[in-house]
């Protein structure tokens, strides 16, 4: 069945006249919605990336932070919104400082938990890069708290997740950690 066939189920379910002036087309644009939004799983960490990973002897902490964020929770399949913080240290590679934000949004682009996505993108980066560490933070809003449920609508969600002197230095992960702050 093809995906504007059940959003024209899904609206008429909920009482609406699916014929109605305002609905007409409104079953595949939110089909094309959801494509768009879930658009990730048809991307690989090689297309993202695109060759854009390059030898360096740089050896100190490079930072992309507040990286805008848009995903949709596989419990309630409604919004959460928010930032990305990431962090890596070289040993020996660094990569193009978009394809940071293009790998948040690969994974970002799929039905997720933010707990998850934390650990992809720091998966996904010490993967590409063998770095010596890595460290993500997302600070997100999630809508199923804030249109349903609890309707706490100043909540933000915090997680993170550090890789390899991230995890053993609190040193570096406190350094990360206040840059991010700023």
């Amino acid at each position: 069945m093809k995906t504007s066939k059940l959003y024209e189920q899904l609206i008429a379910s909920a009482g609406e006249d699916v014929t109605r002036d305002g609905l007409l087309k409104t079953p595949e644009r939110a089909a094309k919605a959801f494509a768009f939004l879930t658009r990730g799983y048809d991307q690989t960490l090689e297309e993202v990336l695109n060759g854009a990973v390059f030898d360096s002897d740089n050896d100190e902490m490079v930072i992309v932070k507040d990286i805008e964020l848009y995903s949709m929770c596989e419990h309630h399949l409604l919004p959460f919104v928010g930032k990305v913080h990431v962090a890596y240290i070289p040993q020996g590679k660094v990569i193009g400082l978009s394809k940071i934000a293009r790998i948040t949004d690969m994974y970002s682009r799929r039905l997720q938990i933010q707990e998850q996505l934390t650990k992809q993108i720091a998966d996904a980066v010490m993967e590409v890069t063998n770095a010596a560490g890595v460290g993500v933070v997302i600070e997100a809003q999630h809508f199923c708290m804030m249109m349903r449920g609890v309707q706490k609508q100043n909540s933000w969600t915090i997680s993170s997740m550090m890789l390899g002197s991230f995890r053993k230095s609190d040193r570096t992960r406190q350094e990360f950690l206040q840059l991010i702050s700023r």
